[in-house]
């Protein structure tokens, strides 16, 4: 039986990167997006790349908690737990506090978030009682640094980024290794239509490629957190 991955927000950018990188190193995954049609393609896809593994995937919008506690019951369904966590579902609304629009706060704080933090919850009995796991939560640059037009996505990062220090504390016991991952800008669809060169950011497959790093390390380490930048550093 193949070990079993989690990845939440998959059909594009670093979540798809990681799917295929687990993929292909002999992990099941787990996937969900709010987009079905991204998601019966992705599927397809990969499962052509990579017959010996298996997708599988849920459409869900995990900024609702229903959708939440929905895709954590559809992971129990698998009856095998998790080894991998990578919560990576994420908004980027850009504005200022003092402007932004009413409800943008909530909203992201909802998605970025509140969602990584339900689906932890509701996987970590798993991991606990057989004392194995990795859980890898994406920060951001901004979950460090605050930006003039980060708003409210600023906010939820430096949250999500606390979390998982709290996190790693909590579960040393229980040999559940936790992982910030903090990229800088990376190629995205949230980048689409900027006027600077691809080749200012960084590949979504970097990302994926130090977290597989991490997770291969033997379970008497842990990178407790990854900073990761363009070469050229921080957009202007």
């Amino acid at each position: 039986m193949n070990p079993l991955a989690v990845v939440t927000g998959g059909t594009k950018g670093i979540g798809r990167a990681a799917i295929e990188k687990f993929l292909a190193q002999g992990f099941d995954v787990i996937t969900c997006a709010r987009n079905e049609s991204d998601l019966l393609e992705l599927q397809q896809t990969f499962s052509e790349s990579f017959p010996q593994s298996k997708l599988t995937y849920l459409t869900a919008d995990l900024s609702v908690r229903a959708e939440v506690d929905a895709f954590i019951a559809f992971i129990h369904q698998h009856n095998t737990p998790p080894q991998v966590l990578i919560n990576n579902t994420g908004v980027f609304i850009p504005g200022q506090v003092h402007n932004e629009t009413e409800g943008t706060l909530e909203k992201t704080m909802e998605t970025n978030l509140y969602s990584a933090y339900h689906l932890t919850r509701g996987l970590l009995p798993g991991m606990m009682e057989l004392k194995k796991g990795h859980i890898f939560t994406i920060c951001s640059t901004a979950s460090i640094i605050a930006y003039p037009n980060g708003g409210s996505y600023c906010i939820s990062k430096f949250a999500l980024y606390g979390m998982t220090k709290v996190l790693r504390e909590e579960m040393k016991p229980y040999n559940v290794r936790v992982t910030a991952i903090l990229p800088g800008a990376t190629y995205t669809d949230s980048w689409k239509g900027t006027d600077l060169p691809e080749e200012r950011f960084m590949d979504s497959r970097d990302v994926a490629e130090s977290i597989w790093s991490v997770y291969a390390l033997s379970s008497r380490a842990v990178v407790e957190e990854i900073l990761i930048r363009p070469q050229l550093g921080d957009l202007d």
